[in-house]
C-alpha cells in the first residue's frame, strides 16, 4: 500500500521517497553482465526477493511463470526509465512496446482508492503475486502525479542501465554514477580517435 499523508510537506525533489524505493527496488534485479545477477530468473529466486521486501508482503509462492511476468514489467519499466534519460535506444518503437504492455499490465492488476482521514492511498486488492504487481504500479502511480516522475532514471551506460533517482539541481543527470559516465566518456574519445585515424588535427 502507497501511502499519501494529508498534511505532510512536500518531499524535496532530491528526497528518495518510499514510492520511489519500490520502483527502484524492483527494476533493480536485471543482470547486468558487469557483476548484478538476474533475481527474477526462475521462481525461487524471484520468492527470495519476495521475501526480503516488506513492502511486499513478505514470503510469497511463486511459479516460473510468475517471474517471466515480473521481467516483462521491470524491462518495460527500464525502457520508460531509459526514455527519461534521453537514451536514443529506447525511444520510438521500443518505447512505444513498453507503454502498451504496462497499459495491459494496469489493466490486469487494477488498484483502489482508499480514503481516510489521514489521507488517500493506492493500494491493490489481489493476494500473492498479482499484489506484488499492483503494488508496484501503486508506486509508479503514485510518484508519477508529481512534477518529478522524470527523475527516477535508467544509467544510460550500456549495459548497466541501473535505476537511480536523479538529484542534481537541474535533473539533467544521465548516469547511475560518475564511474558510468567516465566509461561513457572513455568510449566517446576512443571512437573520435578512430574516426579521425588516431591522429589529432593540426592546427595553423
Amino acid at each position: 500500500m502507497i501511502a499519501t499523508p494529508a498534511g505532510s510537506p512536500k518531499a524535496s525533489p532530491r528526497t528518495l521517497t518510499p514510492t520511489v524505493e519500490t520502483v527502484l527496488g524492483f527494476v533493480n534485479t536485471r543482470a547486468d553482465g558487469s557483476g548484478r545477477r538476474e533475481l527474477f530468473g526462475d521462481g525461487g529466486s524471484f520468492a527470495a526477493w519476495l521475501a526480503e521486501r516488506g513492502e511486499f508482503g513478505g514470503e510469497t509462492v511463486v511459479s516460473d511463470a510468475d517471474a517471466a511476468v515480473a521481467r516483462e514489467l521491470r524491462d518495460a519499466l527500464v525502457t520508460v526509465l531509459l526514455a527519461h534519460s534521453g537514451d536514443e535506444e529506447s525511444l520510438g518503437e521500443p518505447l512505444l512496446r513498453a507503454e502498451r504492455h504496462l497499459r495491459r499490465v494496469g489493466s490486469l492488476y487494477p488498484l483502489v482508492t482508499v480514503v481516510t482521514a489521514g489521507g488517500v492511498e493506492l493500494a491493490s486488492p489481489q493476494t500473492g503475486v498479482p499484489r506484488v504487481f499492483g503494488t508496484v504500479l501503486a508506486a509508479v502511480t503514485t510518484f508519477a502525479q508529481s512534477s518529478d516522475w522524470g527523475r527516477i532514471k535508467a544509467c544510460r551506460n550500456p549495459p548497466c542501465h541501473f535505476g537511480f533517482f536523479d538529484r542534481t539541481r537541474n535533473g539533467g543527470g544521465l548516469y547511475c554514477s560518475t564511474g558510468c559516465g567516465s566509461q561513457v566518456s572513455m568510449r566517446k574519445h576512443r571512437q573520435r580517435q578512430r574516426d579521425g585515424g588516431g591522429t589529432p588535427s593540426s592546427e595553423v
